[in-house]
């Protein structure tokens, strides 16, 4: 410890006896530190509010609030329970110096005083103080470090995600746009469910935010589909459709097995939903599991009807207008007939 650091440290000593008070401050002010006294346990915890002392040196019976009740109170703070609290006291019962320590004392020191045996007990609490402070300071810096770095991780991931996500649109000869636009508009779509009486006790903002990172991965399973089966333009046979519906399973495979940290939970989770269920329907018809209403999770009803749009309007070059149309005859059917109603009303909205 600097000099510099020993000035601006405080010792604070409660003692009700004058003359202690005075022993103790002309060792304290010896050692190079700025001693401050207080005359009972009350009035050192109005001037432990005001200042933080490095150190308290504190007598165990006084009028009033003793040692004892003063180090439980300084304790009990989250504020002020680092502070080493050193007893001074007449009293050398080993009953009395377990107490002490037990309720979070660090030292005992015995009157009368020599000035050798306070100035050493100090000097040892106040560098063991120090070198808590410097062990605190250098474990947040290393957990600021390494959570920089799982973040960059996490990124690193999702980006990777959003690649294959690519590639899988890619394949399926969906225009480079297809991405952004179905991300832009299921947050559209999420946003006017929020304002409905029906949704807002659903959707809260960080829904919002998070369907809008997760919908570009409803279709990530197709990675896995042969390339010929996402390109062909005729029907598909029995055997090459029960393939095409495996890209649900895959894609939700492959989004759960990845690790990441609690800041991505809710992220992996809705995009797993979206993926695994994006093509069940509403009357129970759709697969891979045949699920029915509101058992299909409502970020897949989202991801359903906008995916759909975004086909028609993207793929096959509907107009919106014309686009609505076609999926109306799908509602009841396909689609949530509340959701589709919202997203008819937010129509001019939509990219």
């Amino acid at each position: 410890m600097d000099q510099a650091d020993r000035g601006a440290a405080k010792i604070l000593i409660v003692d009700d006896l004058e003359v202690n008070r005075s022993i103790l401050e002309e060792i304290i002010r010896d050692m190079g530190y700025l001693p401050v006294s207080a005359g009972s346990g009350e009035e050192a915890l109005q001037l432990v509010k005001k200042m933080c002392p490095r150190l308290i040196l504190s007598d165990i019976s006084m009028p009033g609030m003793d040692g004892y009740e003063l180090c439980r109170i300084l304790k009990n703070d989250n504020k002020t329970k680092n502070i080493p609290i050193i007893f001074i006291s007449a009293y050398d019962n080993p009953k009395d110096i377990i107490k002490g320590l037990t309720l979070g004392g660090a030292d005992y020191i015995t009157k009368p005083f020599f000035p050798e045996v306070v100035q050493a007990r100090v000097g040892v609490h106040l560098r063991l103080y120090e070198a808590g402070r410097e062990l605190e300071e250098m474990n947040r810096r290393l957990h600021a470090s390494l959570s920089e770095q799982l973040a960059q991780i996490e990124q690193e991931k999702k980006e990777v995600l959003y690649a294959l996500a690519g590639i899988a649109a890619r394949n399926s000869c969906y225009r480079k746009e297809h991405i952004e636009r179905l991300k832009e508009n299921c947050r559209i779509l999420a946003q006017g469910m929020q304002l409905s009486p029906l949704y807002e006790d659903k959707i809260s903002d960080a829904y919002i935010d998070t369907i809008e990172l997760a919908a570009p991965l409803c279709d990530i399973g197709n990675i896995g589909i042969p390339l010929e089966l996402l390109r062909k333009s005729e029907a598909f046979s029995p055997g090459e459709m029960a393939i095409v519906q495996t890209h649900t399973s895959i894609g939700a495979k492959l989004l759960s097995d990845l690790h990441v940290g609690r800041d991505y939970n809710d992220f992996v989770c809705m995009a797993v939903d979206i993926a695994h269920y994006h093509h069940e329907n509403w009357d129970g018809t759709g697969y891979p599991e045949g699920l029915k209403g509101e058992s299909i999770p409502l970020a897949a009803q989202i991801v359903s009807i906008v995916q759909v749009y975004c086909a028609l309007t993207d793929k096959k070059n509907y107009s919106r207008e014309e686009a609505f149309q076609i999926m109306e005859e799908e509602v009841e059917v396909k689609f949530n007939p509340d959701i589709f109603k919202i997203c008819r009303k937010i129509a001019r909205q939509l990219r």
